[in-house]
């Protein structure tokens, strides 16, 4: 019951954000993002505190350590994948033009509108 509470609290200063934008509507974008900003800021400190709010931090922790074992391609790898991924596109689109070209050439030879 607790977090739920917190999670409403949560959603209401992230709208109280939002709301502020359009009473600072007369003011520098600056302020109005700022509004914006310092509402979705503490509604994430808000929403950090339930225990949803602690499995995400947790998951994204994690999620962050993962991408740190991720291998990267090096440059000329991703240029060497990019150079076949292309040419394998413009040999599909060759062949695909050609089926149906001579699909149409079928066609309209069963249908005796060919010359």
């Amino acid at each position: 019951m607790a977090d739920k509470l917190k999670l409403g609290i949560a959603l209401a200063l992230a709208l109280a954000g939002i709301v502020a934008t359009y009473f600072l509507a007369a003011q520098p974008l600056i302020l109005r993002l700022l509004a914006v900003l310092v509402g979705f800021g503490l509604a994430a400190a808000m929403g950090l505190q339930t225990a949803p709010g602690q499995r995400f931090a947790g998951f994204s922790r994690d999620a962050w350590a993962e991408t740190r074992k991720v291998v990267w391609p090096t440059r000329k790898e991703t240029l060497q994948t990019t150079g076949v991924v292309l040419l394998l596109v413009v040999v599909m689109a060759a062949f695909l033009m050609l089926v149906d070209a001579g699909l149409a050439w079928a066609v309209k030879a069963l249908l005796g509108r060919g010359s």
